[in-house]
């Protein structure tokens, strides 16, 4: 039987908000050592993500480097936001991925009028599960 997203995830998230300063999103991802952020609203629930590729793309652009300590998440945030569930094929959440290409999916859970974030999958947690074995 295929093995569960919610068995191999990341469980929680480093969120910020869309006013949060670059500057600050940068520091986080620093300091924990994570490749992206989800950006929720006042509810929690996600309204985007921004990952490391995307500040180094932002400051690639001449109109975002005029202006780069004034930007925020909302800036330079991705909205369309690939998510999964945590109840969702493993397999099929690779499969994602790789048609996509990239290199992580949100894991959500549906709360009211949005989705929480709970977790992430990521290439490297598929990885280390194929390391264990458990295949």
């Amino acid at each position: 039987m295929d093995r569960l997203v919610g068995e191999v995830m990341h469980h929680g998230v480093l969120t910020c908000t869309r006013e949060t300063p670059i500057q600050d999103v940068a520091r986080n991802m620093s300091e924990n050592d994570v490749s992206a952020l989800v950006v929720v609203n006042d509810e929690g629930h996600m309204i985007g993500l921004i990952s490391r590729t995307d500040l180094v793309n932002a400051r690639l652009y001449e109109q975002y480097w005029k202006h780069w300590r004034g930007l925020t998440a909302g800036h330079i945030m991705v909205t369309d936001v690939v998510s999964v569930h945590k109840d969702d094929s493993l397999q099929q959440a690779s499969k994602l991925m790789m048609e996509r290409h990239i290199h992580r999916v949100v894991v959500i859970e549906e709360a009211g009028e949005g989705h929480k974030p709970v977790g992430v999958l990521s290439v490297t947690d598929v990885v280390r599960d194929i390391a264990r074995g458990e295949v």
